[in-house]
Parts: C-alpha cells; sequence; structure tokens
C-alpha cells in the first residue's frame, strides 16, 4: 500500500456507492466527506440519493431540499426531489420542481422528461386511483438519478 498517494474523496466514493446501489455504504460515505470537506450541495445530494435509494422519504426530502438551496444544484438533484415529493402526495410542487430539474438539463435528460410527463398525468388525476398507485415505481436509472417507471 502506498501511504504516499492522497486518498480518495468521500464523495467520489460515496457516488460509486450510489451507482452500485449500496446505499447504506454510500450514507457512510458521504457522512465521512462532510467531516472531512463540510456540507456543500453535492454532500446534501448524495445524502438524499441514498436515502432516497433506502426508501427514507422525510430524511430524503429534507437533504435535498438542502441541497437545491445551494448555487449550480444539479438537474439530478431537482428530479430526486421532485420524485420524493411526488412519492409524498404533493404533486403540485413535485411538477413545479420537476419543470426545474427539466429547464436545467436544457431537456436533454430523457429520464427528467419522463417523469415530467408522469408527475403531469398525475396531477390531472382529481380522484385517487389505487391502481396507478400500485403500478409506479421509483428506478435509479445512474449516477444520482431516478425515474418513475410502471410496474410489469
Amino acid at each position: 500500500m502506498d501511504r504516499r498517494k492522497d486518498a480518495v474523496s468521500g464523495t467520489v466514493v460515496g457516488n460509486r456507492l450510489l451507482d452500485a446501489k449500496q446505499y447504506e455504504l454510500a450514507l457512510d460515505a458521504f457522512t465521512r466527506a462532510a467531516a472531512e470537506e463540510g456540507m456543500n450541495g453535492e454532500i446534501y445530494a448524495g445524502i438524499g440519493a441514498a436515502n432516497l435509494g433506502l426508501g427514507r422519504l422525510g430524511q430524503a426530502e429534507e437533504q435535498l431540499r438542502k441541497a437545491v438551496e445551494y448555487e449550480g444544484a444539479a438537474p439530478e438533484t431537482w428530479n430526486n426531489l421532485g420524485l420524493v415529493l411526488l412519492d409524498t402526495g404533493q404533486e403540485p410542487e413535485a411538477v413545479e420542481v420537476l419543470r426545474r430539474a427539466f429547464a436545467l438539463s436544457n431537456g436533454q435528460n430523457d429520464d427528467i422528461r419522463d417523469n415530467l410527463r408522469m408527475a403531469l398525468a398525475l396531477q390531472g388525476k382529481t380522484v385517487y386511483d389505487a391502481e396507478l398507485e400500485q403500478e409506479l415505481d421509483v428506478v435509479r436509472s445512474g449516477h444520482g438519478r431516478y425515474r418513475l417507471t410502471r410496474q410489469p
């Protein structure tokens, strides 16, 4: 082991663990990164994405809201917040957050576009539809990104 080399950033490790769907380990890595670097938008976003992956929607919402307060928050962070809001029944705010994510991505992110379409369709529904709720699932689709899909 070469101890003269710099250690890999905890944020980099956390993002790699998110990609590998190792959410608990990613949460630990982001927590270590926060201790070393201090809290910033990227760390809040990583912790929020890890909590989203673990199904901890309340914690994910709190962390993602903090992440988007930072200037230059990634479209994927806005997307993740929109999905949490959508999953917790806050459709109008979710639509606005997903619109912002779509705009920040310059309309180039297919996952965000699909999530916005789904949110708009859900917002248009005025009656509770248990069938539709059971058909949707939040699926990780890449580096810190999630999308809504219909269950087979």
